[in-house]
């Protein structure tokens, strides 16, 4: 059994799992058991919850689009 916790959401499902982790935590009843971090689960997915949730804290779009208008002037010259 593992810990799965969603950052997104801050929901926690207790789950089998064969997934390997270094952290644990104690779960509802007590027992303490193997904890992993994930970002999106069906707790935050926009499919499961019916909301659009933009997931780019990176800001990778904003890096993409910056490429490809860098990318469109060099095209025109």
């Amino acid at each position: 059994m593992v810990i799965f916790h969603d950052n997104s959401s801050d929901e926690r499902m207790l789950v089998g799992s064969t997934i390997e982790t270094e952290a644990t935590d104690k779960w509802t009843d007590g027992k303490e058991y193997p904890l992993t971090r994930v970002d999106v689960s069906s707790a935050s997915h926009p499919f499961y919850t019916g909301q659009e949730k933009v997931m780019d804290m990176a800001g990778r779009v904003e890096r993409f689009k910056s490429r490809a208008t860098k990318a469109a002037v060099r095209k025109k010259k």
